[in-house]
């Protein structure tokens, strides 16, 4: 089992040799040119970040993002890579800043350890024939995780979380300029939000924070603020959420790997209502 710390912790805790984590938000001077009149004002602006995330000594990936929620980021991202299982599959986690970035720095138990790195193995392999292109377009497309029925909610329920997530957004209500996943559980209300400048992000640190409470997906609504595309279907259906929500619209490719999931797709979603594009049955028409 992984210590407490990894799971009950947050990463300005888990590693006494980081320095000074860098702030979420910063602030920049501007002329706001408006309505004739030009005004000095200072604005909110968000910090992005190079992250890099490795596993056992290995680098895996850099990410740009948002340096805040970062613990939920590893597992969320760890989780929806397919690199591990459940948090605990994480021995050791620590955040370490550096002149160019910070590093989500993880070692990973024995059997996952053993499966990341045939996995890289599997992905280094000799390049320069047709097989090999037919190799990597499948793994940018792999198969999608089937969801489970979850949970039908109505119509008002929708438009009850989606007033919940715009009014949760601290990050974007300074600086009108990050993206938003929520997960909005009926009876309970909206339970977790994460903000970052990349969509994915945003996402991944949800999906890190309800593994980390041990919240299931089923249980209740992703929220997102940006346009799904196909790995943000692929993510919803990591977590297990069986209905998304989403302010802008889909991508013809989300649509087609949600209706093979399984997973309700809502989007478009404003005051005024939302366009139903996979699976209704789980939307009712009549009010709670």
């Amino acid at each position: 089992m992984a210590p407490a710390s990894i799971l009950d912790e947050d990463e300005h805790s888990l590693d006494s040799r980081a320095r000074e984590l860098p702030a979420a938000a910063g602030s920049a001077p501007c002329i706001a040119q408006r309505g004739g009149s030009a005004e000095r004002r200072i604005r909110s602006v968000p910090e992005e970040t190079p992250v890099a995330l490795t596993y056992n000594g290995t680098s895996y990936a850099v990410m740009m993002a948002t340096p805040a929620d970062l613990v939920d980021y590893a597992i969320g991202f760890s989780l929806a890579e397919g690199v591990i299982r459940h948090p605990a599959d994480v021995t050791s986690l620590d955040v370490i800043s550096h002149d160019a970035g910070l590093e989500l720095r993880m070692w990973l138990a024995p059997v996952q350890a053993a499966t990341f790195f045939d996995r890289r193995r599997r992905l280094t392999g000799p390049t320069g024939c047709g097989l090999c292109g037919i190799e990597s377009l499948a793994a940018a497309l792999p198969a999608v995780r089937q969801v489970s029925d979850g949970i039908a909610v109505t119509h008002q329920t929708i438009m009850t979380a989606l007033s919940a997530l715009v009014s949760a957004q601290m990050l974007n209500g300074a600086t009108r300029a990050v993206h938003a996943a929520g997960f909005f559980v009926p009876g309970s209300g909206m339970v977790s939000v994460r903000e970052d400048v990349g969509r994915h992000n945003a996402l991944d640190k949800l999906i890190g924070d309800l593994a980390r409470r041990d919240i299931a997906g089923a249980t209740g609504i992703v929220m997102l603020t940006s346009r799904v595309s196909v790995d943000m279907v692929h993510k919803a259906a990591v977590l297990g959420a069986s209905i998304i929500v989403a302010i802008s619209a889909p991508t013809a490719l989300a649509i087609r790997t949600a209706e093979r999931a399984g997973v309700t797709l809502v989007a478009v979603a404003r005051d005024d209502g939302f366009e139903i594009f996979t699976h209704p049955r789980r939307i009712c028409a009549e009010r709670a």
